[in-house]
């Protein structure tokens, strides 16, 4: 239902644009090759759909094919949320903890991240992936995540099925030479007689088909454990970035401080529950959230608005912002690239932690 009402409540119906890009073409061509041939290859010349095998395989494989398009298409046009064009905290107060977008003209909210892609500050922003053509963010992270998973689950299902299908059908007309292999062919031989000869040309595309179903489970399988990994401790991809690069930070100056994670709930199962629910809509309005009972709201904000460098890529060469006058700020210029380690500058948050460490030490 969701993707029903999706569908209707389209803004202005420019989302269906969406699927015009490279990335939803190929995924959608690569989805109907592995399906159509999976489907084919049973109906035809593997597995008959008047046997009790043949009928559950068969809808097993239309079974994958919905879930599959299902989670794709919620993924793309449910959309990752985005936060309200000039959008400010109810409290005036919190404006001090948020970072201001220049395009959006409007304040970031926590764990909101803009994306030049979609050009819009994301809920809760992860990645843009080319794949749906949009971000991946706080609605659409479940949808995205099943997708993952029921995609090289579908794949493998079909790759047995190519498999067995030439298997079957070059038994007789090739000697493998495997002595020590038996397997009863009896059934394939006799029960069933094709109406559409194993040609070449079959032979090929199922082949083909193999070879993507292959492909995509490993590179999509690898996709899945890397956002179960991230979900698992309720971060983002670019949270984890800046966890590693507040870490960095305070190794780097031995402030002595314990970086808590804010967003971690101590406990993978109720992680777990913030994305995925049984109604489908993940817990949170996409501005506040469930945080550690030592952290509040704007913790990870004002790591994030504090650090002036990016994370240490080499030991004496860093990547970041450098500082500006007040008026080139003002203006919206922003500078970026990689500096040596000794001309970043420290913002007052770090020089005030840096100062209190060499007090300690002088003592």
């Amino acid at each position: 239902m969701n993707i029903l009402s999706a569908i209707i409540v389209f803004e202005n119906l420019h989302e269906v644009k969406r699927l015009f890009h490279w990335g939803p073409i190929i995924a959608l061509t690569v989805i109907g090759v592995c399906s159509s041939m999976a489907i084919l290859d049973s109906i035809i010349w593997y597995w008959p759909l008047d046997t009790t095998g043949g009928s559950i395989n068969f809808i097993m494989l239309i079974n994958w094919t919905v879930l599959i398009l299902y989670n794709y298409f919620n993924a793309m046009f449910v959309g990752p949320g985005y936060i309200p064009l000039e959008w400010k905290p109810e409290n005036q107060q919190d404006i001090m903890y948020l970072q201001f977008c220049r395009l959006c003209q409007g304040y970031k909210a926590p764990r909101s991240h803009h994306c030049r892609k979609c050009n819009r500050c994301v809920m809760k922003m992860d990645h843009h992936c080319p794949w749906i053509n949009n971000c991946c963010g706080h609605l659409n992270h479940a949808y995205f995540t099943s997708f993952l998973l029921l995609a090289p689950l579908g794949c493998i299902h079909a790759a047995l099925i190519f498999i067995m299908t030439m298997y079957t059908q070059l038994y007789d007309r090739i000697s493998f030479g495997w002595s020590s292999v038996k397997i009863d062919m009896s059934a394939a031989r006799h029960i069933h007689h094709p109406f559409m000869p194993f040609s070449i040309a079959a032979f090929a595309a199922t082949l083909f088909a193999l070879g993507l179903a292959l492909g995509t489970t490993i590179a999509v399988g690898m996709l899945f454990f890397i956002q179960m990994k991230v979900i698992l401790r309720n971060k983002t991809s670019v949270e984890a970035w800046i966890e590693e690069k507040a870490k960095d930070r305070i190794q780097y100056y031995q402030t002595g401080e314990d970086f808590i994670f804010p967003y971690d709930l101590s406990s993978r199962w109720e992680n777990f529950k913030q994305v995925f629910t049984w109604s489908g809509t993940p817990i949170g309005d996409g501005n506040e959230w469930p945080v550690h009972e030592k952290c509040n709201q704007y913790t990870l904000t004002v790591c994030t608005q504090h650090n002036t460098y990016n994370r240490s890529f080499f030991r004496w060469w860093m990547y970041g912002d450098k500082v500006l006058n007040e008026e080139q700020s003002n203006a919206g210029f922003r500078i970026r690239g990689w500096f040596p380690r000794r001309c970043v500058e420290k913002c007052h948050y770090d020089s005030a932690n840096n100062s209190a460490s060499e007090e300690k030490k002088e003592q």
